[in-house]
């Protein structure tokens, strides 16, 4: 590396920070604008509605933030995620910002186009999650504290004690921070005469603002948020895959910059001793941002722990990577050749920022369904932030076409499976009547609580008496069992119940039902009640072909079938998507009765068939093999798609 003194090296790095910068900024932009709401996003969204101080699982930060930008054009996913934009694409001028003062300028920008080459921290914006503020107010924190340590600026400690307030009003995760700065001027020596100093204490009475919104919401709510992050959110019992949690930190940060990382924390260690008190304060931070989830990763939610949290450790080391990498420089040419030193290091960001663009490109391909599927095949892109313009079209129609069958003043409200749903019938303006039935997802993110304050829940589906409903099942998220399930509890809200429609989106990778409810009925609490019948889904099993059997000459393909309250009226074997034939049904399985716990399907337990197949009548080789359930309300349902190989 050369001295900081030659310009030859700093214009480059200018230059590409630069154009690193424009290059995300353009690509979180753009795919802003082309990405639908994710889960989290549209609940935020849905939270900005309902002003407070504090939800079920976060304070008021992120609502309020996305409730900024969504005023600004309403139903406007971009405009949903605008403020995030601004505050996720800043991260790097913070970095630059802490530094400056610590190192000089060249490396102070170097540490800043670090950040673009790390994975996560370059993707920052593009979602408007918690995490961002998050950080922002963090490093607004880390970068005010380390000032006013140093030079005793009031205006530095008021910044200090203002950004923590508003980082505990952002997220829990957020109590690292002052957790840091408490535990360097508790255990490095040289900062415990900063006890003494009053503006310490006042920054200190400004920051503990920022925990009225926890206190208060979980005072009046029997500590219910605290409940579901510290106790029910995590098994905590041991799992030895909370092992991997290193493993997986490297390959999303990508191995050669974590490996870059560590380095920088030892020599941040053997700086921190040598009295070097910046170096000792940036090491506070980013242990304990490291370590609190690497020792608590085999005892709590893999999922969280594993992924994004620990990235707030990351980023007061950049301040010092820099330096680290001209050391790893200076030992690869002693090694090797300058040559070789240099390709070497070079390599490190552009392996991080090359995943940076991964990431973006990752989550954004789900914009393009339909043209990757081509490619990739389908099932392997994921659609949690695609088809909800679809949906809400589709939606919208359903909704017209009931309210005017029904030619009344009020029009039906809306009940769905899940909470994020609901949410985006909202988002989109159909109507705020909505309720949902979910007690899996909502429960598990920690939302039940605030979905019950709002009244939006199960429980609140009585205050709906005599309403007619839309009710909607995102048939592709649920089992046959967890659809069955729901539509058991919803039978008992209602007087009649029928399917009326079916949303397929990405070749059936996103799957809708849409069921039409004359009325609510008061009727709800008595779980012997419900609609008779109940349109539940067929269910089914094909005992023989097996997938990828070999078949030649006549076989017997076989199997049983049932539907609840309804009852099948026809089997048909479908061979590469055509019907070739009616099955022989109602050949007796009593032992599916009993297995299945078959109760009110009217053939039971005549639920067998089997049809003949003369295989002859095929060509060779593969062949896509699968039956078709009509029920007596004559819908179909298609089942047991699998692969087949003719050999004649």
């Amino acid at each position: 590396m050369q001295d900081d003194n030659n310009q030859a090296i700093g214009v480059p790095v200018f230059r590409l920070f630069g154009i690193g910068m424009v290059l995300l900024l353009g690509l979180k932009l753009y795919l802003g604008t082309v990405l639908d709401l994710y889960s989290d996003e549209v609940f935020y969204w849905l939270a900005s509605t309902h002003p407070a101080i504090a939800y079920s699982d976060l304070p008021f930060m992120t609502s309020l933030l996305v409730g900024l930008g969504a005023s600004l054009d309403p139903g406007n996913a971009f405009a949903v995620r605008i403020v995030f934009l601004f505050l996720g694409s800043s991260i790097p001028l913070l970095v630059y910002w802490i530094a400056r003062p610590i190192s000089n300028r060249q490396q102070a920008l170097e540490s800043a186009a670090l950040c673009l080459c790390l994975p996560l921290g370059g993707f920052l914006g593009l979602l408007a999650v918690p995490d961002v503020p998050l950080l922002f107010f963090g490093l607004l924190a880390i970068g005010c504290f380390e000032r006013a340590l140093r030079i005793n600026g009031l205006k530095f400690w008021i910044g200090t004690g203002t950004c923590v307030a508003l980082g505990l009003s952002t997220h829990y995760r957020f109590f690292l921070y002052p957790s840091a700065a408490l535990l360097f001027l508790v255990l490095y020596k040289p900062a415990r005469a900063h006890w003494a100093n009053p503006r310490l204490w006042l920054s200190m009475a400004i920051a503990s603002i920022g925990l009225i919104p926890i206190i208060w919401f979980n005072l009046t709510h029997a500590l219910s948020s605290a409940s579901f992050y510290f106790v029910d959110r995590h098994p905590w019992e041991f799992q030895l895959s909370g092992l991997l949690h290193i493993f997986k930190q490297a390959g999303l940060v990508t191995p050669p910059l974590y490996a870059v990382l560590l380095l920088t924390l030892w020599t941040l260690l053997q700086r921190a001793r040598r009295q070097d008190h910046v170096a000792a304060l940036l090491l506070c931070f980013a242990m304990v941002n490291l370590a609190v989830y690497l020792l608590l990763a085999p005892w709590t939610d893999a999922t969280s722990t594993s992924i994004h949290w620990p990235l707030s450790g990351y980023f007061p080391l950049l301040v010092f990577v820099p330096a680290v990498l001209r050391q790893c420089y200076t030992w690869c040419r002693e090694k090797w050749s300058e040559r070789v030193a240099r390709r070497l290091i070079a390599s490190i960001p552009v392996l991080g920022f090359t995943g940076t663009l991964v990431a973006l490109l990752g989550v954004g391909s789900q914009a393009y369904q339909a043209p990757l599927q081509n490619l990739l095949g389908p099932g392997v892109l994921s659609n949690k932030m695609a088809g909800w313009r679809q949906f809400s079209e589709y939606t919208n129609a359903l909704l017209q076409d009931l309210s005017q069958d029904q030619l009344t003043d009020s029009p039906p409200i809306v009940i769905t499976d899940n909470y994020y749903t609901a949410a985006q019938v909202e988002f989109a303006g159909l109507t705020n009547e909505t309720y949902t039935l979910d007690r899996d997802k909502a429960v598990r993110d920690g939302r039940i609580t605030q979905l019950q304050l709002w009244r939006k829940d199960e429980s609140a589906v009585a205050n709906a008496i005599n309403r007619s409903v839309l009710y909607i099942n995102e048939d592709s998220s649920l089992t046959v069992v967890d659809k069955h399930e729901l539509l058991t509890t919803m039978c008992s809200h209602v007087g009649s119940i029928n399917l009326i429609d079916e949303l397929s989106l990405f070749n059936g990778n996103k799957r809708f039902s849409y069921y039409s409810a004359t009325r609510i009925i008061d009727n709800g609490s008595n779980t012997d009640y419900r609609s008779r019948p109940c349109p539940y889904p067929a269910r089914a099993w094909i005992d023989y072909p097996n997938a990828e059997e070999r078949m030649s000459g006549s076989v017997n393909v076989s199997g049983w079938s049932y539907n609840e309250d309804i009852g099948v009226a026809a089997v048909y074997l479908l061979v590469d998507g055509t019907r070739i034939g009616t099955a022989e049904y109602g050949q007796t399985r009593s032992d599916v009765v009993a297995a299945m716990g078959v109760s009110s399907d009217p053939n039971a337990p005549d639920l067998g068939f089997d049809f003949k197949l003369d295989t002859t009548t095929l060509e060779n080789g593969e062949h896509s093999l699968a039956i078709e359930i009509v029920n007596h309300q004559g819908t179909s349902t298609f089942f047991g798609e699998r692969p087949v190989r003719i050999h004649n």
